[in-house]
């Protein structure tokens, strides 16, 4: 398995047999994590948030989002997996869970990518238990063609069309999330 970087204004990027054209590039990503920033910081001005980060795909979007939180916060993680390859499972394995006391907290979660939904159903449940004061949620990316849910998402970074894209966090079988553009599959 092998891939080039590329200057992302000209060129597709080949993977695993795949290709993908250039899709989002780092002054784009920047422009919605400012967004976001500055909106959950007026929300959550007051309520020292626990930021529940979802690894691995969120792992760049939530280290350079938390980076332009002025609030006071804390930050933890979860590990969830159900994708394989470019499709979901419907299966939800939870390889690290909760370990904080999120009990009268005010939890915001972050993701990479909610399309079906299914993944943050669950966590949502596994977060609800503990009963916090309030749960919001943070995505990046929202495909709105493929979900299959009703709960509502507070804080949306861009509306994508169902195309799988990759980079900047998003993976491909557990590669190219160091791309620091998003790339889309042709």
């Amino acid at each position: 398995m092998s891939f080039t970087l590329f200057d992302m204004e000209t060129t597709n990027i080949s993977f695993n047999g795949e290709e993908f054209k250039p899709f989002i590039d780092e002054a784009g990503i920047a422009k919605i994590i400012n967004d976001l920033a500055e909106k959950i910081n007026s929300d959550c001005e007051g309520k020292d948030p626990i930021f529940l980060v979802v690894l691995n795909g969120a792992f760049m979007f939530s280290a350079d989002l938390l980076k332009r939180i002025t609030i006071p916060c804390r930050i933890s993680f979860v590990k969830m997996a159900s994708y394989s390859g470019k499709d979901t499972t419907g299966k939800i394995k939870e390889l690290i869970g909760i370990n904080e006391d999120l009990k009268d907290q005010n939890i915001v979660v972050l993701e990479d990518i909610i399309d079906t939904g299914i993944t943050m159903e669950y966590l949502l449940d596994q977060v609800n238990e503990r009963e916090p004061a309030s749960v919001k949620i943070c995505t990046m990316f929202f495909k709105p063609d493929k979900f299959q849910k009703s709960y509502p998402i507070d804080y949306v970074g861009k509306i994508i069309s169902n195309e799988f894209i990759i980079g900047y966090g998003l993976d491909l079988d557990g590669y190219v999330r160091n791309l620091p553009a998003i790339y889309q599959h042709t």
